[in-house]
């Protein structure tokens, strides 16, 4: 089993293909819905990791600053419906859809008794065939109401696929800090540092008992709408919460703290899994606070399961 000792994300068993590249042109259409979506994120310092870290395997503090250049990220995670465009212009396949099955959360499952499979310990998560971007939760449920949630179920590869194809990029795990922090310092959140300000939820995460009950006070038991919730001060929206996002780089040791700082970082030359960020759905206090702007994860890169997305960036 490849993936973290996290079992808030689950990786694929070793062995998958690579998945073929998409064929044609994006269209004038796609290109210009993504284009639309970029916010402008400004060049300069930033900060990135925690004081102190929650879970030392993360490699998450201590804190140290980069210095970055402009660049434009999503405001929000790529949705079903560009997912869909982009698969219909593109005829790719994904990695679930290759494979014939990918990881659902118990709780989303009608009857989780029905796909007794699942990784060692963690029986939250089932493998479940035909579960795809398009079928989340297995064959019978479709994407047709949920057309403005995340795409999820998508490898690493599925979301590089898709960055190829429409002449845009996965950010890289030092912007995509940046840019979740949203012009704030030190703060924990991207509104700042209390987790209900005023009461108030501000992103889907886990209430209630983990793994057996989310009472769902924020008002989601899976995934919301990717403009979900206020945004961020640099526009963006769900930078912590609802799905873990695929970055570019592959998982080491944040960027070395040095003066002058480090520009541009990109991580690790190699390696066996990739950074994801902000947390998800599942995210809860008592077994994954994973849901920080300094938060990080990772998994092998054809790991796929129903709480994982990506948003994209351009230069």
């Amino acid at each position: 089993m490849n993936g973290p000792g996290c079992g808030c994300a689950p990786g694929r068993p070793a062995g998958a293909d690579l998945p073929d590249g998409p064929v044609g042109h994006v269209s004038a259409a796609l290109r210009g819905m993504i284009a639309a979506g970029l916010r402008p994120i400004p060049a300069g310092f930033c900060e990135m990791g925690a004081a102190r870290s929650l879970y030392p395997g993360d490699l998450d503090s201590p804190r140290r600053r980069v210095r970055l250049d402009r660049f434009r990220i999503g405001a929000e995670v790529v949705t079903n419906d560009l997912f869909a465009r982009f698969v219909a212009e593109s005829g790719y396949v994904t990695t679930a859809e290759r494979e014939g099955w990918s990881f659902v959360f118990h709780l989303l499952l009608p009857a989780a008794s029905r796909h007794p499979e699942h990784p060692p310990g963690l029986p939250w998560w089932r493998k479940v065939m035909g579960a795809n971007w398009a079928h989340p939760e297995g064959p019978g449920s479709g994407i047709a109401d949920r057309m403005d949630h995340p795409a999820v179920h998508v490898s690493w590869w599925d979301a590089q696929a898709f960055a190829a194809f429409t002449g845009t990029r996965l950010p890289h795990e030092a912007e995509w800090e940046h840019a979740a922090r949203g012009g704030l310092r030190h703060r924990r959140f991207p509104w700042g540092d209390e987790a209900e300000p005023g009461g108030v939820h501000r992103h889907n995460v886990w209430q209630g008992n983990f793994p057996m009950e989310n009472t769902a006070e924020d008002g989601y038991r899976g995934t919301a709408p990717a403009a979900s919730f206020p945004p961020n001060g640099y526009g963006l929206h769900n930078m912590t919460g609802n799905v873990w996002e695929w970055v570019a780089d592959w998982f080491g040791p944040l960027p070395e703290a040095r003066l002058p700082p480090l520009r541009k970082p990109k991580g690790p030359a190699d390696g066996t899994e990739r950074v994801m960020r902000g947390g998800s759905f599942l995210c809860h206090d008592s077994y994954c606070a994973r849901y920080y702007v300094h938060s990080r994860s990772r998994n092998a890169p054809d790991s796929t399961a129903s709480h994982i997305g990506f948003r994209v960036a351009a230069d």
